[in-house]
């Protein structure tokens, strides 16, 4: 146990050993006592100036006195505490980029003339560095990464309408040369609420760093890799849209996020400790509650220095972050769907249509959308770029990825029609608009108006013109009676020879006359 006195025979056969020159890990094997708390007791027997002799003459009460006390300490001279006192601040400085030792080491002989040479220098801040933040072995430039991870154990909120309670992840971020912190509540890991998270976090340091190191999640890694981990989709996306790189830590490598689990382990006494015994009602209640318990922790001073993750982050690193897009990323879903004859992609989620260029009909293609625009894609190459909609049933299509058969059946509409028999003849025209008042689904009467419009080409405008007034007589108004005119000549009759012959009632015996009936 850690202070523990040992019993004075232990110490009397350390001593008796190192009087006979035995060097301190011989001893430690032979005694079977830690090689440090040996030299502690040869440190204590070499300040008492006594002898082995005068040691075994000592009363045993008086040695567990002599060896019990605390360790000597001296006090430090004034050189030495202005050396510890300039450590914060190399501390700091060495953040930034380009900044080096040695540069520091000149600042520091500016300020203090008598001070120590460049070697005693050095070694005195590593020491200071691993007895401040032991787990800190290496600098973190400002600007430069952001480790992310979730917490292990999970917090609870209650939902209000059935009184369950569900259990929420703690999402942790951690800017590496500022230390400032954040942390948020989130229903789970999966990549929607994980992209989120992580955007909250950028947003909230208002600013972009260079590479962000996530654990080996799925949400963020498909395949892990010691030397090249194949991101998910979703996050390489949301990469490049903040452009950041992704650096995700080494599996079973915790000294690439130590840091982030150190703030794993400190929100765990500065948030988890201070929230309230019973679950919250909302998650949008906790997150409030997690960020004031998150702010006072960055305006908390650091350990060993005298200065805030807050203060750290505004003078050093602040400036050194890229700026953020000036659009919020779009989570984008994505689907495999095959082209159909219409040239035309169906969009499940919403039941609308899509066009895509003609040439890929039968094809399968991704569509990858997001809350506003749909993208298309065949074999990595955008095909078609769409504006969302979400009205079912419906279709979206630009003229150019449509066939020239497609593209004019598009391009129907009553008043094409209308327009283009006025062309003709103004009784073309009201022929025209009597099939449009049968008021029949549109497509048919489109068909029908081609149909009529297009005997223009094949019997010439006069007879097109006369056999729509013949049909306008009959009160008749389809393609069918158009056809029937033309084909039986009825166009091009007069009146009276249109009228059926009237023929007399022939004589014969057999035939009873009109006398009969009287």
């Amino acid at each position: 146990m850690a202070n523990k006195l040992i019993g004075m025979n232990k110490i009397k056969q350390i001593i008796r050993l190192y009087t006979h020159s035995k060097g301190t890990k011989f001893i430690s094997v032979q005694t079977g006592i830690a090689r440090n708390t040996v030299k502690k007791y040869i440190r204590i027997f070499r300040e008492s100036h006594l002898t082995y002799d005068e040691l075994n003459m000592i009363p045993e009460q008086d040695l567990i006195q002599l060896f019990g006390k605390p360790p000597l300490v001296l006090e430090l001279s004034n050189r030495e505490k202005d050396l510890l006192s300039f450590y914060p601040y190399m501390d700091k400085a060495l953040r930034r980029t380009g900044m080096t030792r040695e540069k520091i080491w000149k600042e520091y002989l500016v300020k203090y003339p008598d001070g120590y040479k460049y070697t005693r220098f050095c070694i005195g801040y590593r020491q200071w560095s691993n007895r401040v933040n032991p787990t800190m072995h290496m600098v973190h430039k400002a600007g430069d990464k952001m480790f992310i991870d979730y917490a292990g154990e999970k917090l609870h909120i209650v939902d209000v309408l059935s009184g369950e309670i569900i259990e929420v992840e703690v999402f942790v971020a951690i800017l590496g040369c500022s230390q400032l912190t954040y942390a948020q509540a989130s229903l789970s890991q999966q990549k929607e609420d994980f992209i989120t998270a992580c955007e909250n976090a950028l947003h909230f340091f208002g600013g972009v760093p260079q590479a962000v190191v996530p654990d080996n999640l799925k949400s963020a890694v498909t395949k892990s890799s010691k030397y090249e981990p194949t991101l998910n989709e979703a996050f390489e996306d949301f990469a490049e849209h903040y452009q950041f790189t992704a650096l995700p830590a080494r599996a079973y490598r915790p000294r690439d996020k130590s840091l982030v689990e150190g703030a794993v382990r400190i929100i765990y006494n500065r948030i988890y400790a201070n929230l309230p015994q019973q679950p919250v009602a909302s998650l949008e209640e906790l997150n409030k509650l997690i960020l004031f318990y998150t702010l006072e922790h960055n305006s908390t001073p650091m350990k060993g220095r005298n200065y805030t993750r807050l203060q750290q982050f505004e003078e050093v690193e602040r400036k050194a972050l890229q700026d953020l897009p000036k659009l919020r990323y779009e989570f984008k879903h994505q689907s495999i769907v095959t082209v159909m004859k219409s040239g035309h992609v169906c969009l499940g989620e919403d039941k609308h249509y899509y066009s895509v260029p003609f040439k890929y009909i039968g094809y399968k293609v991704k569509i990858i959308y997001s809350a506003s625009i749909v993208e298309i894609y065949y074999k990595y190459e955008r095909i078609a770029l769409h504006t969302r909609l979400r009205s079912p049933h419906n279709y979206t299509s630009v003229e150019s990825h449509l066939a020239s058969t497609h593209r004019f059946v598009s391009e129907w509409s009553t008043e094409r029609f209308i327009k283009w028999a006025e062309s003709i003849h103004p009784d073309v025209k009201l022929f025209i608009e009597g099939i449009f008042e049968k008021k029949q689904h549109p497509e048919q009467s489109y068909k029908s108006c081609l149909g009529v419009l297009g005997f223009e080409k094949k019997v010439g405008t006069d007879r097109l013109i006369k056999a729509c007034q013949r049909a306008m007589e009959y009160g008749h108004y389809n393609y069918k009676i158009i056809q029937n005119i033309l084909e039986k000549g009825m166009d091009t009759m007069q009146d009276e020879e249109q009228e059926e012959p009237t023929t007399e009632m022939p004589s014969h015996e057999n035939i009873r006359g009109e006398e009969y009936y009287q």
